[in-house]
C-alpha cells in the first residue's frame, strides 16, 4: 500500500486503492446532512471528479416487480466475469412518515454481494422525485474513484419523475414485463422516450410467448417515438435473470450502444449537460437551505402554516410574505 501524501485525506487514499469499506464510509460521509461534514465531503468529490473517464453508468428503472434487483444480479455477474468492477447504487424508497427504507435490495443480489469486485449501496431515496437519492450523483463520482468501471444505478420505480435518472446515466435501461393488462404496463411516453435499451424479463416458463408479442407490440410502438439524442431507437431485447437467458446479449448491446455514444462525442457532450442541470440543482438546494435558516422565516413560517392550514390564509399569499421576509432580511 502506498504511503499518503503530506496533508491527503486518509480516506481518499484508501478510496483510490479500492478499499470497499473506504467507500462505504466515503458514501456515508457524501450523504450526512451535518454542516460539519460538508467542507470534507466537498473535497472528496472534488478529487474524485474525472475518475470516469471509462465508466459506463445505466440506470436501470422499471415497475416494482418487474425484477429489477433480480436482474442486476446476473447482469453484474456477466461484467465481473468479464473482467469489470461493478458497483450498485440501488435507490430504496424511504418511508414518508420515518424517513426510513427498506433497504432490500442486497439481499435479492446474493451472488454479486459476496463478490470481490463489487460494491452494493443501498441508499434512501429521502423523498427525492424519481426514487434517486440526492447524493446519488456524488456516490457515483466515489465508486469510480475507487476503480469500479460499471455503475448501476437502480431506481425506485416509474410514474414520478423518470427523466431525473436521465441526469445521472450515460443509457437508461427499461425494464418491462408482457401480458399485465397490456402490452405497455401502462408505461408512459416520456419513460419510454427516455429509454436507450428496453429488456423484457422473465422470459422463460410459460412467460416466453406472452414476452415475445410484447416485444411485437413495443417496436411497433416505439417506431412511432422520435429517436433519442444520440440518433438511435431503443433496442427490445428478451431476458431471464433466473435462466441467465439474454443476459451476455443484453450486456453486449449496451456496451456497443455505450462504444458508439462515446466514439460519436455524444457520451462527453451528454455528461457536460449533466454537470450544468446538477449545477442548477445545486443553486436550487442552497437557496431552499438558506431560506428556512433565515432567523425571520423561522420566526414567521409556524404561524403561516397554521393560518393556512385553518383555511385563515391563501397559501400564495402566505409564501409571498416569507419571501419578502427573506428579500428584505427582516
Amino acid at each position: 500500500m502506498n504511503t499518503p501524501s503530506p496533508g491527503t485525506d486518509p480516506l481518499l487514499e484508501a478510496l483510490r486503492q479500492g478499499d470497499r469499506a473506504a467507500l462505504g464510509r466515503a458514501i456515508t460521509l457524501v450523504e450526512s446532512t451535518r454542516p460539519a461534514d460538508r467542507a470534507r465531503a466537498k473535497a472528496l468529490i472534488k478529487a474524485a471528479l474525472n475518475a470516469g473517464n471509462t465508466s459506463v453508468r445505466v440506470g436501470i428503472t422499471g415497475i416494482p416487480g418487474v425484477g429489477k434487483s433480480t436482474l442486476i444480479d446476473a447482469l453484474g455477474m456477466h461484467y465481473i466475469g468479464a473482467g469489470r468492477r461493478v458497483a450498485v447504487l440501488a435507490v430504496d424508497p424511504s418511508s414518508v412518515r420515518s424517513g426510513g427504507s427498506i433497504l432490500g435490495d442486497k439481499t435479492r443480489m446474493q451472488r454479486l454481494s459476496g463478490e470481490a469486485h463489487a460494491f452494493i449501496r443501498p441508499s434512501p431515496s429521502g423523498g427525492a422525485l424519481g426514487g434517486v437519492a440526492r447524493r446519488t450523483r456524488e456516490a457515483i463520482l466515489l465508486c469510480e474513484a475507487a476503480g469500479y468501471d460499471r455503475i448501476l444505478i437502480e431506481t425506485v420505480g416509474v410514474g414520478q419523475s423518470e427523466t431525473t435518472v436521465d441526469r445521472l446515466a450515460d443509457l437508461n435501461l427499461l425494464l418491462a414485463i408482457g401480458g399485465t393488462g397490456d402490452s405497455l404496463q401502462g408505461i408512459k411516453r416520456g419513460i419510454m422516450e427516455s429509454a436507450d435499451l428496453i429488456a423484457l424479463t422473465k422470459t422463460d416458463g410459460g412467460n416466453e410467448q406472452r414476452n415475445e408479442r410484447a416485444a411485437m407490440d413495443l417496436k411497433q410502438a416505439i417506431a412511432l417515438l422520435p429517436p433519442r439524442d444520440h440518433g438511435e431507437r431503443p433496442a427490445v431485447m428478451l431476458c431471464s435473470a433466473t435462466t441467465g437467458k439474454g443476459i451476455a446479449e443484453l450486456a453486449a448491446a449496451m456496451e456497443n450502444l455505450a462504444a458508439r455514444c462515446t466514439a460519436s462525442g455524444y457520451r462527453k457532450q451528454r455528461r457536460g449537460a449533466q454537470e450544468q442541470w446538477w449545477m442548477r440543482e445545486a443553486i436550487e438546494e442552497a437557496l431552499l437551505d438558506e431560506f428556512h435558516r433565515h432567523p425571520g422565516v423561522a420566526a414567521l413560517l409556524p404561524g403561516l402554516q397554521e393560518q393556512v392550514r385553518q383555511g385563515e390564509m391563501d397559501p400564495f399569499d402566505a409564501a409571498e410574505e416569507l419571501l419578502r421576509r427573506f428579500r428584505t432580511g427582516q
